[in-house]
Formats: structure tokens, C-alpha cells, sequence
């Protein structure tokens, strides 16, 4: 059995034709389906269980909330051509002072069809030559194509 690597060991290829952004954005477009799929009918309980430090699924999925600005962030850099991207908060402090566990998941559902949807809409207007700009990330430091931020979870 292999393990999952952690977060920051993983590595993502960004790397691909201009031809199948519309694909990306397909499935950008179907995370939050997706995400309820994962978590409607379980029992509140359940998504608010915890192991250890770990978070929750509940507080997973607040978290996929919580970063979703970052996202629309980065469209606004490569659309601003600045040599960075805007930075990630890497302490969550967001997510940790949120307290998810006390919301109603349907609510953090909500909140992420709402913004993933801003996301692929505002990505979806963008013309095609935009997709060859570059820009240093912040914390790999080296240069993302404009891909990056709307790959999900393509690293923060």
C-alpha cells in the first residue's frame, strides 16, 4: 500500500497545452458537486470527528473555502503581469480561527459553489495568450505558468 505524501512533498506538473484549459475549467467547475457527493448525508458527527491534530473533514472542506480567495488572487496577478504571485497563508490561520466544526456543512458547501464558481467564471473570460505568462511563486521560487492557479489544488 502506498502512502499519500504530504501536502508540501507533492509535486504538480503544470505544464500542458493551451488546447485543454477548457478541461481544466471543466474540472474546476464540478469540485464542489464533487465535494458534497463526499460529505452530504454523513452524519454531522462524524465530518466534525478529529484525530489527533489533524482537522476534520468538515474543517477540510471549510479549508478548501478558506483558500479560494488565493485563487482569484493569482488570476488578478497574471492579469497584472507582477513578478510574484500573491502569497499563501501556510499557518491557516484562517481555517484554525474559522471553526468549522460549529457551522453547518451545507453552509461551507454554499460558500465554496459561490466562490469556485467566481473562480471559472473570471477564469473562463481570459483570453488564451494570457495562459504563456509566467510569474515567480512565492514559495517554490520559480516560475508558474498561468495554469497554476486554476489547476485544483494545484499548491499554494
Amino acid at each position: 500500500m502506498s502512502e499519500i505524501p504530504k501536502w508540501f512533498e507533492r509535486k504538480f506538473d503544470l505544464s500542458f497545452r493551451v488546447d485543454l484549459y477548457p478541461n481544466v475549467l471543466a474540472r474546476l467547475r464540478g469540485a464542489p458537486t464533487r465535494l458534497e457527493e463526499l460529505v452530504l448525508g454523513i452524519p454531522s458527527g462524524v465530518l466534525t470527528r478529529k484525530s489527533g491534530q489533524s482537522w476534520s473533514a468538515q474543517e477540510n472542506a471549510g479549508h478548501l473555502l478558506d483558500v479560494e480567495p488565493l485563487w482569484l488572487a493569482r488570476v488578478d496577478d497574471y492579469l497584472a503581469e507582477v513578478e510574484t504571485l500573491t502569497t499563501a497563508d501556510l499557518s491557516n490561520r484562517k481555517t484554525h480561527e474559522a471553526n468549522h466544526n460549529a457551522n453547518p456543512i451545507e453552509a461551507i458547501l454554499s460558500g465554496f459553489r459561490k466562490m469556485r464558481l467566481a473562480l471559472v467564471d473570471r477564469a473562463g473570460q481570459l483570453e488564451p495568450a494570457l495562459y504563456s505568462r509566467t510569474a515567480l511563486h512565492p514559495r517554490l521560487k520559480i516560475a508558474d505558468a498561468a495554469g497554476g492557479p486554476f489547476v485544483l489544488c494545484g499548491g499554494t
